[in-house]
């Protein structure tokens, strides 16, 4: 009796091992099933669609950055034609190779009608800086007959074709990532009822599995809110210069223009300063470089002290020379701060004996405020605010000097 006890219990151990197995090879099957349906969506999610906008904003950073900025010097002749032919024939090679990879993705028919387009609006304007390359090498080129209008109306264009390409792979991505959730969700709801037929000796082993499943979504949603984080970092970044932590080069090119049309508009004041730091190279050659950056950060602290307004702009245009936009501003309340911020600069007390013209660090500082009417021309106002600064240079330096003039010379000055 024992004996058919023991010959049951054993057929019970058997079927329930067999069961037991039965139900993990399943488990283990669809798991595989599933890891690899999830993989493929993942990797159409960031391969398909992510990939494609790293291209397409690449190509307009080099258009703005590369060669935008670079025919925008040339035709100010503020750099030497041979730097210039390099940079131009390597920002072309680096729009090709990226709108070529960008082209070799897969396009439905739609979208190729107007990637079609975007593409010979991306031959156009390359065979226009063509043309200047070719000009540079044949050396007919000169500076004055490059026209700046031409030069940002094209680029203008051509920002208007990649973005509305970049907001399609955008929109794109979120089509494709609410699929993944939809598809995901429903995986986990058909491994649960597989998993509740299951006998009871599984059940632990389901319910770990479907925790670890829980587990991967919530690290999978931890992960993209640390990479949204990441991405609004990286384009805060982008905007910002890392030392002094004040808007960059790249940003001032984008707000200028901006600011200019809103106090056109507006017929307000607009003021704009250029900003340089007194005998910065000796300074450098006296107390080295990691003083010289302290310097930087130093004058760049009193620049965001002194401008607190949500509408004024404070730049680190390149090296020791930084600028500022103000609006709704006029001249002696312009000249009033420029008196301060010099002030300010010169109270910090930081020791210069390279200096000509103090003990301590100073800046120089040019001027220009008007009043923005429809005629106000851009470059204009940038010329006359460098004209303004090696005005002040020449007076002595540690000095700012204001004019409202954008022709005749109309001089006031620091004491």
């Amino acid at each position: 009796m024992q004996f058919i006890e023991a010959l049951r219990l054993r057929s019970k151990l058997f079927i329930l091992f067999m069961l037991i197995a039965g139900g993990l090879f399943s488990v283990g099957i669809m798991g595989t099933s599933y890891i690899n349906a999830m993989k493929k969506n993942i990797d159409s999610l960031y391969f398909g669609s992510l990939i494609p906008i790293t291209e397409l904003n690449n190509v307009l950073e080099v258009y703005h950055n590369g060669l935008g900025n670079t025919v925008y010097r040339l035709s100010r002749s503020a750099i030497p034609k041979n730097e210039a032919q390099e940079d131009i024939e390597n920002s072309l090679r680096s729009v090709n190779r990226n709108w070529q990879s960008y082209m070799s993705h897969f396009k439905t028919e739609d979208e190729l009608l107007y990637v079609n387009y975007a593409n010979s609006e991306i031959i156009s304007i390359n065979n226009y800086f063509k043309k200047i390359l070719n000009a540079v090498e044949d050396d007919k080129l000169k500076s004055h007959k490059i026209s700046v209008v031409t030069l940002e109306r094209r680029l203008s264009v051509i920002h208007q074709v990649l973005q509305k390409l970049i907001s399609y792979e955008i929109k794109v991505a979120n089509y494709e990532r609410k699929t993944f959730l939809t598809t995901y969700d429903s995986m986990v709801f058909q491994l649960g009822a597989i998993l509740g037929f299951i006998i009871l000796a599984i059940l632990s082993i389901s319910l770990y599995v479907f925790r670890s499943i829980q587990n991967d979504q919530t690290r999978l949603e931890i992960t993209s809110k640390k990479l949204k984080i990441a991405n609004k970092k990286l384009e805060s970044a982008s905007y910002t210069d890392s030392l002094t932590t004040l808007h960059n080069r790249r940003y001032f090119n984008f707000i200028y223009e901006k600011e200019l049309k809103r106090t056109k508009r507006n017929k307000n004041y607009i003021t704009f300063m250029m900003i340089d730091i007194d005998f910065f190279k000796q300074y450098n050659d006296t107390y080295g470089h990691v003083e010289g950056d302290y310097a930087l950060k130093s004058v760049a602290k009193v620049l965001k002290d002194s401008l607190r307004r949500p509408s004024d702009y404070v730049f680190r245009l390149g090296g020791e020379e930084f600028g500022v936009l103000l609006s709704e501003t006029d001249e002696s309340h312009s000249a009033r701060l420029a008196r301060d911020i010099c002030n300010a600069v010169r109270e910090r007390e930081i020791k210069h004996e390279g200096s000509k013209v103090n003990e301590y660090l100073t800046i120089s500082i040019g001027v220009i405020c008007c009043k923005a009417d429809d005629n106000l021309d851009g470059n204009v106002l940038i010329s006359r605010a460098d004209e303004m600064l090696y005005r002040a240079k020449e007076s002595g330096r540690d000095r700012y000097i204001i004019t409202t003039k954008l022709k005749e010379i109309d001089v006031k000055k620091s004491a």
